[in-house]
């Protein structure tokens, strides 16, 4: 598979506290499969497959400081270059980028608002095998409290042409963000941007929630409470299909999208668009419940949350 556009979503992965429980609980909730486990000094990383695919990682956390929760990585030709205009454009760096070993350049930072995202340069290993079909991730946006820095960080460091999509009456603030050199739009877009609201808990820090495609959105958020996990927002329409936000077993949120045949855009999200339009339901039945931490620490040693252990990558210090 050839090399993912630069800023297009390109891998998932989730910290855990219990691997194991965490693999009976995806296993069951996706369908997916996994691969052989790294080992203790790679992070016990393992990849999960759907259809024989690689779709997302799982990783166990030493240190029960991080937060439980699923990262994204976006793709970039050159992660020296592209921390570099990070930093200038008022982000941080969470993990300088660190070769890992033949499969790629890896890479973590923040946004000025402290949402954490994964940078991912492909060497032998490109990333998703398997994207936007039911069992694999179709979608990622950021939730944010400051638009105006974070609005022009993301589109000034990747190049995105970002699309407003009307709020209507219930104000609601969506932003759909298309790669460079794609028209704007929902058609051609990879994530998007929503504003953290009073609707939501205050202690909620900016963050990424990441979704994947499922063939029956009620079906899979009733599965996800009988393994455990929890329903933040119940299943609810949008102008793609039906969505939920799932926490699972261990904590970690994200969410899930049934897409319609017949969806605008080809499928892709839209939606600010549609919440917009549904005002008979209750904003705070639509929060993502926080994070273990309110944001990442100014200073880690080891690229968590999501820590992207891949292969042939050894820690320093171990």
């Amino acid at each position: 598979m050839a090399a993912f556009a630069e800023g297009t979503p390109c891998w998932v992965d989730v910290s855990l506290p219990d691997l194991a429980a965490g693999k009976r609980f995806y296993g069951e909730l996706f369908g997916w499969t996994f691969g052989r486990d790294a080992g203790a000094e790679y992070g016990h990383y393992t990849e999960a497959f759907s259809d024989g695919k690689r779709v997302a990682g799982l990783v166990a956390k030493r240190d029960g400081r991080m937060p439980t929760a699923w990262g994204v990585y976006f793709a970039t030709a050159d992660a020296v270059a592209l921390c570099g205009r990070i930093v200038e454009a008022g982000g941080r760096l969470v993990q300088d980028p660190v070769a890992v070993g033949r499969s790629g350049v890896l890479a973590q930072a923040a946004d000025p608002a402290g949402a954490v995202f994964g940078l991912w340069q492909a060497g032998d290993d490109t990333g998703f095998e398997k994207k936007g079909l039911p069992g694999s991730f179709c979608w990622t946006e950021v939730y944010t409290r400051d638009k105006e820095r974070v609005d022009p960080f993301y589109e000034g460091v990747f190049g995105f042409r970002g699309t407003d999509v009307p709020g209507g009456d219930s104000g609601v603030d969506f932003r759909l963000w298309s790669p460079a050199g794609a028209a704007p739009g929902a058609a051609g877009a990879v994530g998007g941007r929503s504003v953290i609201t009073d609707a939501f808990p205050a202690e909620l820090p900016g963050h990424f929630l990441s979704y994947f495609s499922v063939a029956d959105c009620a079906r899979t958020a009733g599965t996800a409470v009988r393994l455990g996990g929890r329903i933040t927002a119940p299943p609810f329409p949008i102008a793609s299909g039906r969505m939920a936000v799932l926490v699972d077993n261990q904590g970690a949120s994200f969410a899930v999208l049934e897409e319609s045949r017949d969806a605008p855009g080809n499928g892709k999200n839209t939606r600010g668009a549609e919440e917009a339009e549904d005002s008979e339901r209750a904003p705070e039945r639509n929060a993502p419940e926080p994070p273990l931490t309110e944001s990442a620490p100014e200073s880690v040693s080891e690229p968590e949350p999501g820590r992207k252990w891949r292969r042939g990558w050894k820690r320093t210090g171990d």
